[in-house]
């Protein structure tokens, strides 16, 4: 086989079955596409059963495999219903990503008991539980698995007004590497995608704002937000057998934010 046909292989999703949470969302919906596109069978997961049906239409049309499974990630009968309908469905999961998450901007201050409780259910406590379940139900037996975890910026770089949405961020993080290392031992993989800041519908609102786009844009490297599309490639990647030997790591796609900020522009004339 050429070095090509071998790369190709490599990155293919022929055959796997993904469960997918968060599927409809700007980030999520991209993600899907990707994955599809490397030739994965899409279970798709989402509060929203309207946009579900959109989705899974337009991939349908497409000629991708996909169904639509309606999830509210703060309940437990319906996680341990749904990762038991994928797997019914579709015989197996082989890839788990765990996209679902909520956030409110607000200071530590005026953070409600119940938004605190909102957005960890559905940030951590569900991703904890989802993962629980598709392992007992499914890659435990097939002594196979990987499971993404899209964490963010905020696990390991803090911003203000997004306390809890960070503790949840930096909590997943630190659960994927349990995950890794419990779970190799039945051939499971987890590892993290920790997006920047990215532009979505969500986020529209403050890279139109001079002032904190313009914070934002002096310390990312490359000077503009991120698309959702760059964040396939990692997503295949860890899908894949391009990335078998790894585990338990934390993927930081941000234009080179964390790599740190210069006060001054440099001199680019020659």
């Amino acid at each position: 086989m050429s070095i090509a046909g071998n790369l190709e292989k490599m990155f293919s999703l022929e055959g796997k079955v993904v469960l997918f949470t968060g599927a409809t969302g700007g980030i999520g919906e991209a993600l899907v596409r990707g994955l599809a596109s490397a030739g994965a069978q899409m279970a798709l997961c989402d509060i929203s059963t309207e946009a579900l049906g959109k989705l899974e239409k337009s991939l349908a049309d497409e000629g991708v495999t996909a169904r639509g499974y309606g999830l509210d990630i703060m309940r437990m009968d319906n996680i341990r219903e749904c990762a038991e309908k994928v797997t019914a469905d579709f015989g197996r999961i082989d890839i788990l990503v765990n996209c679902a998450g909520i956030n409110k901007r607000e200071g530590i201050l005026d953070v409600l008991e119940e938004t605190y409780d909102r957005i960890m259910n559905v940030d951590l406590k569900g991703l904890y539980f989802l993962s629980q379940e598709v392992v007992k139900q499914s890659m435990y037996k097939q002594k196979s698995g990987s499971i993404i975890n899209i964490a963010s910026h905020t696990s390991v770089g803090a911003l203000g007004g997004v306390s809890v949405y960070g503790a949840a961020k930096s909590a997943v993080a630190s659960l994927t590497r349990s995950m890794a290392v419990e779970w190799a031992q039945y051939g499971i993989r987890a590892n993290a995608i920790a997006p920047g800041h990215i532009l979505t519908p969500l986020t529209t609102v403050t890279w139109e704002h001079p002032e904190r786009s313009a914070y934002l844009r002096e310390r990312i490297a490359m000077r503009r937000p991120g698309t959702p599309e760059d964040i396939v490639g990692a997503a295949v990647m860890l899908a894949s057998d391009a990335s078998a030997y790894m585990s338990g790591t934390m993927i930081h796609i941000d234009g080179g934010c964390l790599a740190g900020g210069s006060p001054w522009p440099f001199d680019t004339s020659y």
